[in-house]
């Protein structure tokens, strides 16, 4: 007889039921999106701001956007600050307009601002309607010495599928101007329709 065969058995836990996660707060886990690819927001000889692609989920999506500056005569110290500013991320609800500035508007004129908390940190979160652009990290990032990039991931609620929805973003820092990059309902309800939840078969 092994050492450990005659151990007790661990008493069995209860399941937890788990709360519902509000639609504002981030993608479901357990779906499979559907694709719709991204395109330029700017894109200049200095500096590319690109939206890679839309990850469409049952309620909302998820956008997916890189950012690359190119070095041009700067001295080591002026890259050095062009590479910290790159990184450089609003940090909060009441600090949008630090760094990067994303947005979106909806056709019916409503329109938000990525900032890293959601709603629940402000507001009684039953009565959010949206829409809601919360930032969900960043996807890393290079710095080669001849160009710097990053990526970052906004989540985006609700899905927008009554016209067309506006992206734009602005960096001032980095001279980059008001760029704005048009979203087809259209196309995000097609891909809506290709959205496959794990468990359904």
């Amino acid at each position: 007889m092994s050492f450990f065969d005659d151990l007790p058995e661990p008493p069995e836990q209860a399941r937890q039921p788990q709360p519902l996660r509000p639609g504002w707060a981030g993608p479901p886990s357990d779906e499979l999106p559907g694709v719709v690819p991204g395109g330029f927001l700017h894109n200049s000889p200095r500096m590319v701001v690109a939206l890679k692609l839309v990850e469409v989920y049952s309620t909302g999506c998820l956008l997916d956007l890189v950012w690359s500056v190119l070095r041009k005569d700067e001295s080591d110290q002026e890259w050095r600050e062009i590479v910290e500013e790159c990184y450089n991320h609003p940090r909060s609800s009441l600090d949008t307009r630090t760094g990067l500035e994303i947005g979106v508007g909806f056709e019916d004129g409503r329109k938000a601002v990525a900032a890293i908390h959601g709603p629940g940190t402000f507001e009684d979160t039953d009565d959010v309607i949206g829409p809601v652009l919360t930032t969900l990290g960043g996807g890393g990032g290079s710095n080669s010495g001849d160009y710097v990039q990053f990526a970052g991931r906004y989540w985006l609620w609700p899905l927008p599928l009554e016209g067309d929805t506006t992206l734009v973003a602005r960096w001032e820092a980095l001279g980059l101007p008001e760029s704005s990059l048009e979203l087809s309902g259209v196309e995000l309800g097609d891909a809506l329709g290709r959205v496959r939840n794990y468990w359904s078969g």
